[in-house]
């Protein structure tokens, strides 16, 4: 009689409920994937007087058996041997002269980017179209731990552009082969409240939920190949800082120079 009941309780309402949820969430995963698949890829810039790369930031890689070349690197830079680069000094100190406030970034990454997503009703219906950003010439994207590689076009396009001109004034001041290190993109609600468990600096009314902002590492970079013309992470640092402070003057975006977090706190406008 026992095994009878436990056999019964299979088709009772709630039992078909419960086995009809998780056929839909099976359903939603699929839909996810196809609409992942679907998504355009990184745009590039087309202010800057260059020829694209051959090998774009894009999502392919992840879909495709054709690994990401540009994922690779060496474990640490090298710090024996390296050249002074000569770089522009920004009066006042870097926390003055990127001092935009989270209260400034956040009315430009409204004003700019899509609505929090919340789940997977808001990744269907976002306002404006988001693209997808891996590791390229331009950039490195760091393994991200409380955030997804995704960012409105013109965020996309800024980072491309704070690569490019990084490249661009390393090579014209003597070389040295390095990239940029994108360590956070965009975070959903849930992502920022596990973030606040373990980081006592994030808030809650992150800038990062909305497409339009990343985190920049001023403290590592990325090596390419240390046979070539050495630079220390200073001078890395003041470099990119020179990238950024002229974009900003541009008015292009807002930057917070972060100092417990170690990078640059970057919105597009």
């Amino acid at each position: 009689m026992a095994t009878t009941k436990k056999q019964n309780k299979k088709t009772t309402p709630v039992w078909r409920l419960l086995r009809a949820m998780f056929l839909g969430v099976g359903l939603l995963c699929a839909g996810i994937v196809l609409w992942a698949l679907s998504r355009p890829t990184v745009p590039t810039v087309e202010t800057l007087e260059e020829p694209a790369p051959q090998q774009p930031c894009t999502i392919a890689y992840l879909f495709e058996d054709v690994p990401n070349t540009y994922e690779a690197r060496l474990a640490e830079m090298p710090d024996q041997g390296c050249v002074k680069l000569k770089v522009r000094a920004i009066g006042g100190g870097l926390n003055k002269a990127f001092n935009d406030s989270n209260h400034v970034q956040l009315q430009a990454a409204r004003a700019l980017g899509i609505a929090p997503i919340n789940g997977v009703w808001d990744a269907w219906h976002l306002r404006r179209p988001i693209v997808e950003i891996a590791s390229c010439p331009e950039y490195y994207v760091d393994t991200l731990t409380h955030s997804y590689p995704y960012l409105v076009p013109e965020a996309a396009q800024l980072l491309t552009e704070i690569g490019r001109r990084f490249n661009r004034a390393l090579m014209e001041r003597g070389g040295g082969n390095y990239r940029i290190k994108v360590t956070s993109v965009t975070r959903t609600p849930l992502t920022v409240g596990q973030l606040r468990r373990i980081n006592r600096n994030a808030t809650q009314e992150s800038c990062h939920q909305y497409g339009t902002t990343f985190d920049i590492s001023y403290l590592k970079f990325i090596c390419n190949d240390s046979t070539g013309v050495r630079r220390n992470q200073e001078d890395l640092k003041n470099l990119l800082a020179e990238v950024l402070y002229d974009l900003r003057s541009d008015g292009r975006c807002y930057v917070k120079h972060e100092r417990k977090q170690s990078c640059f706190h970057i919105t597009a406008r």
